[in-house]
């Protein structure tokens, strides 16, 4: 035990330091440098708890003043909980801390404090039901026993699953899956972290198919997956978001993968609501590197705000993100890539912002044009962007004027998306950005409907463009759908486009004898450049090799 002591003491300031670094960054170097260092680190915590279980809480608080700090840091940390038996013996050092009969109210508030980070990580155990039931009994809480519930169901699984292969003759076809409810398959999934790394590329696979899947596809195959629902564990949903920003890396923003995350996002946060009436786990347990009150501004449904007050939520999303963007204090909530990568989870609100700038009056104009910019290409400089915005204004300066026009013609609208022979090339980011505004105004506009699909005839010559129109037209449909918008006409008109540039883009494929001839994930906001945002790719996944 002396040996041990020393031992323990000696590395204790070591490791706090090593905790602050890992919990502050998320490179790829820190997660490298955390895997690196699991095998000590668990070994420190064997001699913690050789240690802490000689004395009483009040003397390890006096010996050892930030202990508290250091077991804390340790329990938020995925990577040590998921690794061996670290979780085992941190539960352990902290049940250490609890005095069976406190003295005073600080002795209280240390069994409350310790009790909070233990109901915290009791719902991963990597031990079996009988110490659970020991850990847990002690604590007052009831004992989950999983594993005779998950035999039975799977049991009775098997069981239906013979009865139908006997009636069917074993026509495989027909058979049925074995289902888990959402809890064993949540407490599977925190036991063994390579099934929740196959369960979500077979989701990526799924949603990157041979075939266009549109939002209410992409919609249903999230909800099947059980992802959304189990993400309310905060350790499952760093895993798969961190795996959705390798994805996005990995393809260069492709719009798909985009879209993917807003709707995870969406079907996250549905779950979460479904069930926390309050919330179980601080925000920051999901989003640890984002400002919190940005994320609890995004996480706010614009159908929960009146609509006279979205302008105000955009503006106010705008100036956040501008400040942390480019202020060079607020590095504690990452570069423009993280920031950016927040924000795309919450992408209804950058559809909005445009959606916004065609129909209102209001000068408002500035805040949702940069916004509208950093959504688009976060990687630019604050130079850069301000050119885009110049550009951005002058097109929708055009379309307003032409708004409340009594008559509208094709060419005067091809003027704000198509290029000049008069001028210089605009960058690819103004004319998509112009073709964004341009499509809002023709839903919007009381003279757009008439001319609406020969002005995207006009704008749409090639079948990269066509695709983004068709995502466009999809997303706008899906996110009235769930905002209960109604725009009748613009509903109706929307759907017509869709369903017509949808039936062409079929036919085109069918005329080329494949169907795999789907175009190629186009180029994004997280491009190659993104490197130079100190963006990393997690370790969840194994780096490309390289060529």
């Amino acid at each position: 035990m002396a040996q041990d002591s020393v031992d323990f003491s000696s590395h204790y300031q070591f490791w706090m330091q090593k905790l602050s670094v890992w919990e502050h960054a998320s490179t790829l170097e820190t997660q490298q440098d955390t895997c690196l260092h699991l095998p000590r680190f668990q070994e420190f915590l064997r001699q913690m708890y050789e240690v802490l279980k000689e004395l009483n809480s009040s003397t390890i608080i006096e010996r050892f003043p930030t202990i508290g700090q250091l077991l804390a840091k340790t329990c938020w940390n995925p990577f040590i909980l998921a690794f061996d038996e670290s979780q085992k013996i941190l539960i352990w050092c902290l049940c250490c801390l609890i005095n069976k009969e406190p003295q005073n109210s600080e002795e209280s508030k240390l069994n409350s404090w310790t009790r909070g980070l233990l109901s915290q990580i009791l719902s991963a155990f990597r031990f079996d039901t009988k110490e659970v039931d020991l850990f847990i009994q002690s604590l007052g809480y009831t004992p989950e026993d999983y594993c005779p519930g998950l035999l039975k169901n799977m049991v009775l699984s098997l069981v239906s699953e013979l009865r139908e292969n006997h009636l069917n003759g074993f026509n495989t076809q027909r058979r049925k899956k074995i289902s888990l409810p959402t809890s064993a398959v949540v407490c599977l999934w925190l036991r063994h972290l390579p099934s929740l790394e196959k369960a979500t590329l077979h989701l990526f696979e799924k949603l990157i198919s041979s075939e266009r899947n549109f939002l209410r596809r992409i919609e249903y195959f999230l909800k099947d997956s059980l992802l959304p629902e189990a993400a309310c564990h905060p350790a499952i949903f760093r895993i798969v978001d961190e795996m959705f920003r390798y994805v996005l890396l990995e393809t260069d923003g492709a719009p798909e993968v985009l879209a993917a995350i807003q709707v995870f996002t969406q079907c996250f946060v549905e779950a979460l609501e479904k069930k926390n009436k309050q919330l179980k786990f601080t925000l920051k347990t999901y989003f640890p590197y984002a400002s919190p009150s940005l994320v609890m501004v995004l996480l706010q449904h614009p159908k929960e705000i009146p609509q006279e007050l979205w302008l105000q939520t955009l503006k106010h999303i705008s100036e956040m993100l501008r400040e942390i963007v480019e202020d060079q204090t607020h590095r504690s909530y990452g570069g423009p890539f993280e920031c950016w990568f927040l924000f795309i989870h919450f992408g209804g609100w950058a559809d909005i912002a445009a959606e916004q700038l065609v129909m209102s009056e209001t000068e408002s104009s500035e805040a949702l044009l940069w916004l509208l910019a950093f959504s688009y290409s976060p990687r630019d400089g604050s130079l850069q962007r301000a050119q885009t915005m110049v550009e951005l204004k002058a097109a929708l300066i055009h379309l307003k004027k032409l708004f409340r026009s009594p008559t509208l013609s094709a060419k005067d609208l091809q003027a704000v998306a198509a290029e000049s022979p008069d001028r210089d090339p605009r960058p690819a980011l103004c004319q998509q950005l112009s073709r964004r505004l341009l499509l809002n105004f023709l839903l919007w506009a009381p003279g757009g409907h008439a001319i609406a699909w020969e002005v995207i005839t006009l704008v749409a010559p090639t079948d990269e463009i066509t695709h983004e129109i068709i995502g466009f037209l999809d997303q706008t449909l899906y996110r009235w759908d769930h905002l209960c918008e109604e725009a009748p006409r613009s509903r109706k008109l929307a759907r017509e486009l869709l369903a017509e540039l949808h039936a062409s883009s079929t036919s085109q494929l069918k005329m080329l004898g494949t169907g795999s001839a789907r175009p190629r994930c186009s180029r994004g906001p997280a491009d190659s450049q993104a490197q130079s945002l100190n963006v990393s790719s997690p370790t969840v996944l194994p780096q490309k090799n390289q060529q």
